[in-house]
């Protein structure tokens, strides 16, 4: 079937706007014409989310599709890491075969760091040989973040497998390498790795460029690094990227996806063409995917937006077809049977949550708004039946990792950032492992809120006295198949519950997600106990 649509053509590899017309037949551009036609809006390429875990929108990947496609997003390289962490290769095969029935164009990676340190409990172990059996088996198209950088540093002999597993496939290597300069991240550059999304600062980004690494400029619900290293879209054009990495659905219905970056590059007089590039032009190049960027032989993947200014996109087309218009999405839900790994059944005692006082100091994790790396401090608590507890005036609180995979104790520490002064929050969302992880004003509720997950096999929920919130997810303790509009009411919900008991936080579920992740630092917590990233080992609770 012939179609034609009209308006003002975006142009990024000729660098120009114009008036014209887009012929296009089966899914391809016939076409592209010019004329003298005055029109108030603009045809573009869609966008591409060049990093993101799905599973952080609490979305399956067919309910995530739904919130990007309002967004202007047509493609994403997801890395289903954290459902492999769970559920290992069956996992990742759930995300590509429920991927494949929507129209948006899902490309995944397969998970490097199955679980990302042995230094925790998961519920998969992924080898080379597996890695390689998803390359060949499924469409692969890189090889996920490589998070275990001092495996690659040291030249882990595991660790090298994968990489040259994947260079056998002659697939990119996505890098994840926090605050590492010099000669460690040359090491690190050295096997191939192409990209990174976790840079803070731009001379650490600048370092990375002159090693050959592309940066991908990450501004997600909690980690937002846009502000930081803007300037290398004007500077470095060829080699920047853009992605959200982590997004929770009330931020893509509220603020949008990849489309929200590019508003803020417009706030700040970036050049419009470079600034399209970073979400088109670089991930296809890259990634080598099939994604249309408005090119005669492209395929008709592209997007009518209102204006330049509040990019409010009007439709979304993929492969000729007109997948969302007039704020509706243009295709059925899908249905699909759960699939989790959550073997805890015994509940938590109060006891197995407190720390014994023996007159020391103890060491804080001290958590950053808008940050996943974390720093520490030492601190005197006070005693209740020689037993420490939470300071609220000081704002440390009790903080514990409890493993969902096994029947085993808990692991607790103390925690400085949130702020809560009731109740308590939960959550199975725990980067990378995904165990238990919970934050309390007092232990009664941290009792509380556990218990609540544990009978729910997953989710994330926040307790205070009589009050329940729960967001149950039956996928892995990670995602629901729900509507996303209908989740993300319920996660403001819980949200503005959780704010109005003290926390600091504009996203603390996101926050109190990466507090578990050993392989960004400084001081993180895991179901094995208190770890010290600059260490790479655990360290005692007291000092």
């Amino acid at each position: 079937m012939k179609q034609t649509l009209e308006g003002n053509i975006i142009d990024i590899f000729k660098r120009e706007i114009f008036p014209g017309e887009i012929h296009f037949e089966d899914g391809i551009i016939t076409s592209i014409i010019p004329n003298n036609k005055t029109y108030e809006h603009y045809i573009s390429p869609g966008f591409i989310d060049s990093h993101v875990h799905v599973e952080s929108s609490m979305l399956i990947p067919s309910e995530f599709a739904r919130l990007a496609l309002a967004n202007g997003t047509v493609a994403v390289v997801s890395d289903p890491h954290e459902i492999a962490n769970v559920l290992g290769i069956n996992g990742v095969k759930f995300m590509i075969e429920n991927g494949k029935k929507v129209p948006l164009k899902f490309f995944f990676t397969a998970p490097s760091c199955v679980p990302a340190t042995p230094f925790e409990t998961s519920g998969a172990n992924l080898n080379e040989k597996d890695i390689d059996k998803l390359m060949n088996e499924e469409p692969i198209v890189a090889l996920g973040e490589m998070m275990n950088f001092p495996g690659v540093i040291n030249e882990f002999e595991d660790v090298i497998a994968k990489l040259n597993i994947t260079k056998k496939h002659n697939l990119p290597i996505d890098g994840h390498i926090p605050g590492v300069i010099g000669e460690p991240l040359q090491k690190y550059a050295k096997f191939g790795i192409s990209t990174d999304h976790e840079c803070s600062t731009l001379e650490e980004a600048e370092e990375k460029l002159k090693l050959g690494m592309n940066i991908l400029i990450r501004e997600g619900s909690a980690a937002r690094n846009f502000e930081a290293l803007y300037p290398l879209i004007n500077s470095n054009p060829d080699s920047v990227m853009l992605c959200t990495d982590d997004s929770h659905p009330d931020d893509l219905i509220n603020h949008g996806h990849i489309n929200k970056i590019l508003k803020l590059g417009i706030e700040k007089n970036i050049d419009i063409f470079k600034l399209w590039r970073a979400a088109t032009i670089n991930p296809v190049n890259h990634y080598n995917i099939p994604v249309g960027l408005l090119r005669i032989g492209d395929t008709a993947d592209f997007i009518i937006i209102e204006d330049l200014v509040n990019l409010k996109i009007k439709e979304t087309y993929i492969n000729g077809e007109l997948v969302f218009s007039n704020q509706r999405v243009l295709f059925d839900k899908i249905t699909e049977n759960t699939v989790n790994n959550f073997k805890r059944i015994e509940h938590i005692k109060i006891d197995d949550l407190k720390i014994k006082n023996i007159d020391k100091p103890v060491n804080v994790i001290e958590c950053y708004d808008g940050s996943l790396v974390t720093g520490s401090f030492s601190s005197i608590l006070q005693s209740q039946n020689n037993y420490l507890i939470p300071d609220l005036n000081k704002d440390i609180l009790p903080i514990s990792v409890i493993n969902r995979y096994t029947e085993s104790k808990p692991s607790n520490g103390f925690i400085n950032g949130f702020g809560l002064r009731k109740g308590a929050i939960a959550s199975t969302v725990a980067h990378d492992s995904h165990n238990i992880i919970a934050i309390g004003s007092n232990y009664e509720s941290l009792q509380i809120a556990i218990n609540e997950l544990i009978e729910s096999k997953g989710g994330i929920c926040f307790v205070n006295d009589k009050d329940r919130y729960i967001i149950p997810l039956p996928y892995a303790g990670l995602m629901t198949n729900e509507d996303g509009y209908t989740v993300a009411k319920k996660y403001e919900l819980i949200n503005k519950a959780v704010q109005s008991s003290g926390c600091k936080l504009k996203a603390p579920f996101m926050t109190l997600s990466f507090m578990a992740l050993l392989v960004i630092p400084e001081l993180k917590i895991g179901d094995k106990g208190l770890f010290d990233i600059n260490k790479f080992d655990f360290i005692d609770i007291y000092v």
